[in-house]
């Protein structure tokens, strides 16, 4: 089974302008509400290519419920923790003219000690040998920045496989838990490890104990770097629309490649695949699986030097 945790869920609205432009009225031609949240769009892409999960996530207010209703019309399994305060709400700003965009993401709510227990205790009655867990996104207010760091101790006691995506202080203390796969991007990377080469910061996560590291290079591609070698692999040309969600996507058709016992480069290219698709739609829409496809015969393999 796959579960994604999204411990700070958003509404993201997505306003689409002639122009982006500061200190002046932006008359939206188009506006779209998409169920936001790092695990929640990993859960999206899998249901894409008919790969069920279940979506753990806090949530409060009319706007959790929002969220809960789109998930669940998505064929997307839930299992909440409610808590006080309303769910937040992200806004993007896209201009139709250029590749340019403004995004702004509210804090979110306080979340309780006792919501945090709760969500532990979840974990400890749903994880089995076997499974894969997604712990993705950004820490809401009143969650310890080691709480994902406690999450994959206690996941992998259990036999579950962990594959984390997040940043900052919450990735840097989540290390300490050695998950098996992570996911910085470039710019991450050189922050955690101060340096600046993919191939040299993947040495530095390599010696703290994680084995597979994907580091995003965006349009670029991916280098990855497991037990055996490094690669990098080039991403396929698109038209880009909107890079929200990509790098989830990209999360969601790895650990799709995984589940489906396709070997770790498979399972990238799968991942790529998914995060081209979703950069080059409205929104965050992830398209279909015929058009992952299509895109996944297309992501080249560069052979690089360990």
């Amino acid at each position: 089974m796959i579960y994604t945790v999204t411990l700070n869920p958003a509404i993201d609205r997505e306003y689409s302008v002639a122009k982006v432009a500061f200190n002046s009225v932006l008359r939206a031609g188009s506006t779209r509400n998409d169920p936001g949240g790092k695990g929640f769009n990993v859960s999206r892409m899998l249901a894409v290519l008919d790969q069920p999960s279940t979506a753990l996530a806090f949530a409060g207010g009319s706007a959790g419920r929002w969220l809960e209703g789109q998930l669940n019309d998505l064929g997307i399994a839930t299992d909440f923790i409610w808590v006080d305060g309303e769910t937040r709400i992200n806004t993007t700003v896209v201009s139709g003219e250029d590749d340019d965009y403004l995004k702004v993401n509210e804090a979110g709510p306080k979340i309780s000690s006792d919501s945090v227990s709760t969500l532990l205790s979840k974990i400890e009655s749903l994880a089995q040998p076997g499974d894969w867990w997604v712990l993705a996104g950004s820490l809401p207010p009143g969650v310890p920045s080691d709480f994902y760091a406690q999450m994959t101790k206690r996941l992998k006691q259990l036999g579950a496989s962990v594959f984390l995506d997040t940043s900052g202080e919450p990735l840097s203390a989540g290390l300490h838990a050695k998950p098996h796969w992570i996911k910085p991007n470039e710019h991450e990377a050189a922050e955690l490890t101060g340096l600046t080469d993919p191939g040299q910061a993947a040495e530095w996560f390599d010696k703290l104990g994680i084995k597979n590291v994907a580091i995003s290079l965006g349009s670029k591609g991916v280098f990855f770097v497991d037990e055996d070698d490094s690669h990098r692999l080039l991403s396929p040309k698109i038209v880009e629309q909107n890079p929200i969600g990509a790098g989830d996507a990209f999360v969601g058709g790895t650990v799709y490649g995984l589940v489906n016992s396709e070997t770790s480069i498979d399972a990238i290219r799968w991942g790529i695949a998914c995060g081209a698709m979703a950069a080059s739609r409205p929104g965050t829409d992830f398209g279909t699986k015929k058009e992952v496809k299509e895109l996944r015969s297309k992501v080249a393999l560069e052979k690089t030097e360990a």
